[in-house]
């Protein structure tokens, strides 16, 4: 099941960068490889300051390898996420036992939000990844004292850093201080080697503060964010983070405090509901307990994500990625509860949560079915696949003989799920994303980026930058028309007819794919909610 999960990752390779963010990501790596330049920067040319360079350093090596494609993008993200399965199957194992730890590894490898992650890549895979890792070193020192995995987990620490700031340090400060806390370890909380791992994650973060420093607190006359005097090492440490929550960063989405937990449950898929009642039997637990932990007892998991959970929800800008960084935690919390249930304990539990999970399932594969029969319709032979690979699946949820019911079925079927999702739902629908569309035909033909403007097209075509391998402007008004090549809507046509001379040089329908909506879902009404595009070969003006 494991390769099949990792076969499944990478098919998302044939899945274009999603607008806006993806996207953006992809070509500020491409610019950076083009540049050569690591310390600094640039999105389109301009000074950015947002995330951390972590995810652009990667990005630039990758492309490097592979070339300025999807795979070239693709890549660090999705061996991230295989290393964080890897990664949550090694700290289950710590805190518990090998079983748990497989089964863990296998939660947060069918969950909803990993395939996502793989499909839409941003920087909370690597983040995910890193913070995992640290948690996993962390605890290996605590329990065998031996230097070099604190180290370790320092350095990871530091690598989330440079991915998506102080969270990655937070994260680990919650959970293990909780841990220790509830233990009265004392001698863990106030060890000297945390001193030494500090020193580390302040080594490792020199070169991005160097840049950081060079870029934006050398340079005060600069406007970022439509401000000056604005300090890159602040931002990063300080504003990005923590001024969410106190109000400092302009940021805010209105967002409320139980965002992140509804948006859980489709990110958190199959498992959502026995990671919810191992959330609740923890906390009731350990209220009977008076707040101590017993022998054999954890809060590692348990206290990380209900601090962490406390920290990103109290935030005024949230959106629904944010609580990825601690999937693993709660991957280990339900592998928890099922190991428990598999070995007798929570029986009436066990005999809700088996039908129901069969039940969420089987809803999950119907749902697929219209995706590939109705919404983007693919075919007999593959409506065929579908069909035979869930008569395979009921046939082993009838079957006496599986074992692990609770386990497998679920995991096995969200696979199947996104096997189709993947390869017939994203795929076409990204066919509608007209950044990606103009941009690779842009490239295959050899039309110059330089040649090219976009005007009055009503979506954000981040992507057109990546496939077409240069930046084309956006320009807002006629006399601005100094380009060969114009990329418009019918908005835009409008006024340029009675103008310009042009042919058409490729036209189509778009749509903005990160705001799916039923009628856009719906064949029947899909052609109201598409508008055209057209790239305009321009003549000489009128006279």
């Amino acid at each position: 099941m494991f390769i099949l999960i990792g076969l499944l990752y990478i098919t998302s390779v044939s899945v274009d960068t999603m607008d806006v963010d993806a996207s953006q990501y992809a070509e500020m790596c491409r610019e950076m490889l083009q540049r050569g330049d690591l310390l600094h920067v640039y999105d389109r040319g301009a000074d950015y300051l947002d995330k951390p360079p972590l995810l652009f350093w990667t990005g630039a090596l990758s492309m490097r390898i592979f070339g300025i494609n999807n795979l070239g993008y693709k890549m660090p993200s999705i061996l991230f996420a295989l290393w964080a399965v890897f990664a949550t199957y090694r700290l289950g194992k710590s805190l518990y036992n090998e079983v748990t730890g497989r089964m863990a590894a296998l939660i947060l490898a069918t969950c909803q939000g990993m395939f996502l992650m793989t499909n839409d890549v941003r920087c909370d895979t690597i983040l995910m990844s890193c913070v995992v890792t640290s948690l996993w070193l962390i605890q290996e020192w605590a329990d065998s004292r031996k230097l070099y995995y604190l180290l370790g987990g320092a350095a990871a620490i530091a690598l989330g850093m440079m991915t998506k700031g102080p969270i990655a340090l937070m994260v680990p400060v919650f959970c293990f201080g909780t841990h220790w806390a509830l233990q009265r370890q004392w001698k863990n909380i106030f060890a000297p080697a945390h001193l030494l791992a500090i020193v580390v994650i302040a080594i490792l973060l020199i070169p991005m503060s160097i840049g950081l420093y060079q870029q934006f607190d050398m340079q005060p006359h600069k406007v970022v964010n439509g401000s000056t005097c604005t300090s890159g090492l602040r931002f990063f440490y300080w504003s990005q983070s923590f001024g969410r929550i106190t109000g400092e960063s302009p940021w805010d989405n209105g967002a409320p405090f139980e965002f992140l937990l509804m948006n859980m449950l489709w990110s958190f898929l199959p498992w959502i509901f026995l990671f919810v009642t191992a959330l609740v039997i923890n906390c009731a637990t350990l209220v009977r307990q008076r707040l101590r932990l017993l022998p054999g007892q954890e809060w590692v998991t348990t206290g990380g994500f209900l601090l962490a959970y406390l920290a990103l929800g109290s935030s005024a800008y949230q959106l629904p990625h944010y609580i990825f960084v601690v999937f693993p935690l709660a991957a280990i919390m339900t592998a928890k509860l099922i190991a428990d249930m598999m070995g007798g304990k929570y029986k009436r539990l066990h005999r809700i949560m088996r039908p129901a999970h069969i039940v969420i399932t089987v809803l999950l594969l119907a749902a697929t079915l219209a995706f590939i029969a109705y919404i983007f319709p693919a075919g007999g032979v593959v409506i065929l696949s579908w069909a035979l690979l869930v008569a395979t699946w009921l046939s082993l949820a009838i079957s006496k003989k599986t074992k692990a019911k609770l386990l497998f079925l679920p995991a096995l079927g969200i696979i199947i799920v996104n096997i189709f999702f993947t390869n017939y739902f994203y795929v076409p629908l990204l066919k509608y994303q007209v950044g990606s569309q103009v941009g690779r035909y842009m490239h295959e033909k050899g039309i110059d980026p330089r040649q090219v403007a976009a005007y009055k097209v009503d979506d954000p075509i981040n992507s057109i930058h990546f496939y077409a391998q240069g930046v084309v402007p956006g320009i807002d008004t006629l006399p601005q028309l100094q380009h060969r090549y114009i990329l418009t809507s019918d908005r835009g046509m409008k006024d340029i007819e009675g103008h310009y001379s042009y042919t058409i040089d490729k036209q189509g329908v778009f749509y903005k794919v990160s705001e799916l909506t039923g009628p856009f879902l719906d064949p029947r009404t899909r052609s109201k909610e598409v508008k055209n595009y057209y790239l305009l070969r321009l003549a000489e003006p009128h006279q």
